[in-house]
């Protein structure tokens, strides 16, 4: 038996297979089986109100999982999938509430990757998939991190190499009158504009009275290391550094760095550095040092995930949770 026959036979038991997608490896189970999506909250160490991302075969399926469909969620879904977007969208009353934390909308995409668009259609049905971490921590783009990171919580890990674009998908929500983006990714205000016809809103610049759906990956602390990390605006990196520390940055390394310190050169352009990230922040935090100061990216559109899973591992960072 294959590895994807094995993956769906371990599926359709009620197992779970974490699976390679274009953004980051998840931790997969019938979406349509609740008791199989718990193994998820209980491997992961993931609160029950968190919701979950299904992942399809192709867009043919979108009606399956979504009421009310938008025409944009139509034109977006031929535009951009397979690829790295979430629609947020009115649930149909057959999806089980532990998918979607008790809301009545569901996030959907069709992953851009050949062993998880083979696994999928294999499978014939939506496979609920955050990544395949523990909750909060580094999110995997290698098989290996998540070995490192779940061991034998899960059955069978597909090894589909390294992440392509290496931060998760932008998340839509298309269940309101508004479109907003509640996660920033590969995908931007533009991108989606160009198919719409209007710009799309940031989470902040929504009135909070019109409450978001709660969506994966938008908590204020989330992708952390366990060694502090630190944002440093590149002006004042200098005058921060003292021996024990690491820092990633897209600048090269200075003549005059102080004794003790380790430099890290990231890619400098948006693309190469957000497939580069989360290995290097395992890298580092596996390193032993006292503190990752990371430069902090540009203020730029392109760069906004970046800037956001960046915040997120800052505020999260120095906890240890092992058991």
């Amino acid at each position: 038996m294959g590895d994807i026959q094995r993956a769906v036979a371990l599926l359709r038991q009620g197992e779970l297979v974490a699976l390679p997608t274009e953004t980051v490896y998840g931790l997969g189970a019938d979406a349509l089986n609740p008791q199989a999506v718990a193994k998820i909250f209980a491997a992961k160490g993931r609160p029950s109100d968190h919701p979950l991302i299904v992942h399809l075969p192709d867009a043919e399926q979108l009606t399956l999982w979504a009421r009310d469909i938008p025409r944009e969620a139509i034109a977006l879904a031929r535009a951009f999938w397979p690829g790295p977007l979430t629609l947020i969208l009115k649930k149909e009353e057959g999806v089980p509430d532990i998918v979607t934390g008790g809301q009545d909308t569901v996030g959907l995409r069709v992953p851009n990757h050949p062993v998880a668009l083979e696994l999928l259609r294999a499978f014939g049905s939506g496979v609920a998939a955050p990544s395949a971490n523990r909750f909060g921590r580094i999110s995997p783009t290698t098989a290996e991190h998540v070995r490192q990171e779940l061991g034998d919580r899960v059955p069978l890990i597909l090894d589909g190499g390294p992440c392509q674009v290496g931060l998760e998908s932008t998340i839509l929500d298309l269940s309101r009158d508004v479109p907003v983006i509640l996660r920033p990714g590969a995908i931007g205000v533009d991108d989606i504009a160009r198919v719409i016809g209007r710009r799309p809103r940031l989470r902040g610049e929504v009135e909070e009275a019109t409450a978001a759906p709660r969506v994966s990956g938008a908590l204020a602390a989330h992708y952390a290391p366990r060694t502090p990390l630190e944002l440093v605006m590149s002006a004042d990196l200098s005058g921060r550094l003292r021996a024990g520390d690491v820092v990633l940055a897209r600048a090269a390394q200075p003549a005059d760095l102080p004794t003790g310190v380790l430099w890290v050169q990231a890619p400098a352009d948006v693309a190469g550095y957000a497939h580069d990230l989360y290995a290097r922040l395992r890298a580092l935090d596996e390193a032993g040092c006292a503190r990752i100061l990371v430069e902090a990216p540009p203020v730029k559109p392109e760069w906004a995930a970046v800037a956001d899973r960046l915040g997120r591992a800052a505020v999260g960072s120095g906890v240890d949770d092992e058991t």
